[in-house]
């Protein structure tokens, strides 16, 4: 079990908030490369009035979407110290057991959610390396068409790593991305003290002025803005690695001032040179330091991919946990961090995405027209869960709970509205992405709900079988037998499957189940639930209990069998494991395009042999045919 963040003494805290600079903070900090450059993209004059009311959405954007709904409120529901949307389903569903269909809502928008991430792993990368190799365009505009090989090979460079584990490469990353955000302020800082009136910005007013002055522009406008709050979730999805002390101190006393800093430079900028609108982050610096800036802005923007890419593979694992999604060959890539993994399939999935990102798209200010609607989305979706937990386990009163749905839920929808309109040009792309993967999840979950039906009405209870090998003993060997089922009722088909054709039955059996908890961990005291069945004292339900954060060890987990007084000895122990043959009645509940697609995850999920560290010396697969 991980230490409790709570535990952690003053001076772990500060180590903590230290790491989590290098991690958390790497997508909305590497935003100050492109954000203020997409808002004026569109053709908005760059006179002193028009750059604060920019600066003053960007700000309240900023102080009302990342400080005040994740970093104040959201981050408060942790489950369990973990955090992510995964984890907020999770401890949504807990306050919802009594209620099937809200049950069914948290569990459809929580996989939405999760379906939109996919499409921001996809576009982040690709968005912020490309714009900052751009900087060459200012730096040595001679070497303009190095732009993409470049960024392409920056992207093959950061993919391949994964492979290696990312462990010893984390460690340089919170000196690197804090020499970024203290370079951030610096240049800002500079900046501000040519054109002081800029702070002005920070009163409402301006924001305010600009969207009435604007009128339907503004509205648009606001879909270049939601670039500047692009990796909020960050903050609560990494909670579980950090802590929510140290998270809460790097934001407030570093990260959101040095970010505040450089938008408010990059304004000031603009007021005394409108002509900065073609770079104004990298025209900021002096001459003598584009190179050194261009060089920290690429290693910046591949950690805010790192960061990204680590992301995915920890949804996904995730919702392999909880029955969410296929298994997949997850590997831990660390001995010491339970949530460094890396999942092959999602790694080479993504890089061949991101490659046809940057070559489809080209530039940044293309692709930011794609980035937006998934962030806002996953936003949305957060929101919603946040208040079912809000009023289910927090228990606040109707008003103060309507207050925070209402306020949050408005400036979502209002990003998510003014980015719809970036659709026809490549605000589908995520969507598409989003929607592939939730038919991929939902489908899944279908499937398996048949599948539980189907073995549901063949199940056969142990006091049945029982009084059948009474009338008709069978031949008894030495030695235990193991019996792995999806169900947690019943004999599950593999054993009656052997027992019908081999006619012979072990002294001691086993019908082993894996149960995933709502919950990041399970304690060691409770993994474990051991049940007999029979006079004969041979027959054993075991139960081992994971929470969806945890690797589900079943050879490790089997040891404390013993300590409950079931002894197993795992060196002659036999793993009997049903091979399943799926087809379907004409007549199936499943749509035809369904069935094909499950057909396909089945065929192609990883082996449970190897998921669930089973020695596969010891494993015997018996074919089941299953009709749905």
């Amino acid at each position: 079990m991980p230490v409790k963040h709570s535990d952690h003494t003053q001076g772990q805290v500060n180590t903590l908030a230290l790491s989590a600079i290098g991690v958390v903070f790497g997508d909305i900090g590497t935003s100050p490369l492109y954000a203020v450059k997409e808002v004026f993209h569109g053709g908005l004059p760059t006179d002193a009035t028009h750059v604060l009311g920019v600066l003053s959405l960007i700000f309240w954007a900023i102080t009302l979407v990342v400080t005040t709904k994740y970093a104040i409120f959201i981050m408060r529901a942790d489950n369990k110290g973990e955090g992510g949307i995964m984890a907020l389903m999770a401890l949504a569903l807990q306050g919802s057991k009594d209620n099937p269909e809200r049950k069914a809502f948290i569990v459809t928008i929580g996989l939405l959610g999760a379906s939109l991430f996919y499409g921001d792993s996809m576009i982040t990368p690709a968005i912020s390396v490309l714009s900052a190799v751009e900087g060459l365009q200012i730096v040595a505009p001679r070497l303009d068409h190095y732009v993409l090989p470049i960024t392409i090979v920056v992207l093959s460079v950061l993919f391949f790593i994964q492979t290696k584990g990312t462990g010893k490469v984390g460690r340089m990353f919170a000196p690197i991305m804090c020499f970024w955000f203290a370079t951030l302020g610096l240049l800002g800082g500079i900046s501000i003290v040519q054109h002081p009136d800029v702070l002005m910005a920070v009163n409402p007013y301006y924001a305010v002025s600009l969207l009435i002055e604007l009128g339907w522009k503004g509205f648009l406008i606001m879909g270049a803005v939601v670039l500047a709050i692009t990796g909020a979730e960050a903050l609560y999805a990494d909670m579980g690695h950090f802590g929510l002390k140290p998270i809460r101190r790097a934001w407030f006393y570093f990260v959101f001032p040095a970010l505040l800093l450089n938008y408010f430079g990059q304004g000031a900028l603009l007021i005394g040179n409108p002509k900065a609108v073609e770079n104004p982050f990298y025209l900021m610096a002096p001459h003598w330091a584009l190179y050194p800036l261009l060089i920290l802005a690429t290693l910046s923007t591949v950690i805010a991919s790192q960061a990204v890419i680590s992301g995915a593979f920890s949804v996904t694992r995730q919702a392999i946990q909880l029955g969410y999604c296929p298994r997949m060959n997850v590997r831990h890539t660390s001995g010491d961090e339970m949530g460094q993994v890396y999942l092959p399939a999602v790694n080479w999935l993504l890089m061949v995405s991101v490659f046809i990102l940057v070559l489809s798209f080209r530039s940044s200010s293309a692709l930011a027209s794609a980035y937006g609607i998934a962030v806002t989305g996953t936003m949305i979706v957060d929101t919603i869960l946040a208040f079912i937990v809000i009023q289910a386990l927090w228990q606040w009163n109707k008003a103060t709970s309507i207050a925070f749905l209402s306020t949050f839920l408005i400036i979502d929808l209002l990003f998510l509205s003014s980015n719809s309109l970036k659709i026809p040009h490549g605000g589908w792309l995520p969507l598409v992405v989003g929607t592939v993967f939730f038919l991929i999840m939902t489908t899944w979950i279908k499937g398996k709900e048949l599948l539980a039906r189907y073995l549901d009405e063949k199940r056969v209870l142990f006091e049945d079988l029982d009084e059948r090998l009474k009338d008709r003993p069978l031949v008894t060997v030495p030695g235990t037998a193991i019996y792995m089922a999806r169900s947690v009722h019943g004999v599950p088909q593999v054993l009656l499957h052997n027992l019908e054709h081999n006619h012979v039955m072990h002294k001691k059996l086993i019908v082993l189940t894996i149960v995933t908890r709502e919950e990041p961990y399970v304690d060691e005291a409770h993994r474990v639930k051991i049940r007999m069945f029979g006079d004969s004292g041979g027959f054993y339900r075991v139960k081992l209990y994971f929470g969806f954060q945890e690797e589900q060890d079943v050879r490790r987990a089997l040891q404390l069998c013993c300590h409950e007084g079931l002894d197993i000895d795992q060196k002659s122990v036999s793993f009997f494991i049903g091979s399943e043959k799926l087809s379907f009645r004409r007549k199936s509940p499943m749509p035809k395009w369904r069935r094909s697609l499950f057909s396909f995850l089945t065929h192609n999920s990883s082996s449970a042999i190897e998921y669930f560290k089973i020695p596969v010396e010891r494993v015997i697969e018996l074919g089941i045919r299953i009709e749905l």
